[in-house]
């Protein structure tokens, strides 16, 4: 099965996608680590493009052909890279589940950008302005939506488990 998470910075999207990883002891591929290797690598400094999402969609498929649980863990911001996610599933023959995350509550999501540290060596985060402004398509309503606002992340995870049903764990 194939997890495809999204979500804005700060929404809590990585925390629940590691968490849930962990839980299901599956395979968590982050496109936020992927890109930063990449600029780190000398080959690619800044603007990486769809580099990251690509190498991520080979990483993906390549366990998912080997029979793990992913849980893919991007932005996903735009309809296309959900889209290649979905493509990314029906190669590998495996069930594909989307995931957005929000923070409905604006106040503690600018807090969340402004304060947390980055885990990622040399990943610099994006600022509050650069989050609000960001190109985001809408999901359409085809993804699982949890809110995290005012929520602990333990919580999120159990109500994301509790709608993915049992035949996940």
């Amino acid at each position: 099965m194939l997890v495809i998470f999204g979500g804005l910075p700060g929404s809590g999207k990585t925390t629940i996608a590691l968490s849930l990883a962990k839980r299901l002891q599956a395979v968590h591929v982050r496109v936020d680590t992927i890109e930063q290797s990449l600029r780190q690598s000398d080959m690619l400094k800044a603007d990486v493009g769809p580099a990251g999402y690509m190498v991520a969609y080979g990483v993906a498929e390549d366990n998912l052909c080997l029979g793990r649980t992913v849980i893919a863990d991007s932005v996903n911001p735009i309809r296309i890279t959900r889209d290649a996610w979905l493509q990314v599933a029906r190669r590998a023959g495996s069930r594909a589940i989307e995931v957005e995350i929000v923070c409905s509550d604006k106040a503690e999501h600018r807090r969340r950008v402004e304060t947390r540290m980055t885990d990622v060596e040399g990943l610099v985060k994006p600022s509050w302005n650069e989050v609000v402004n960001r190109t985001y398509d809408d999901w359409g309503g085809r993804q699982i939506l949890i809110d995290t606002a005012g929520k602990a992340a333990n919580h999120a995870v159990a109500e994301l488990i509790a709608l993915l049903g049992h035949d996940v764990i």
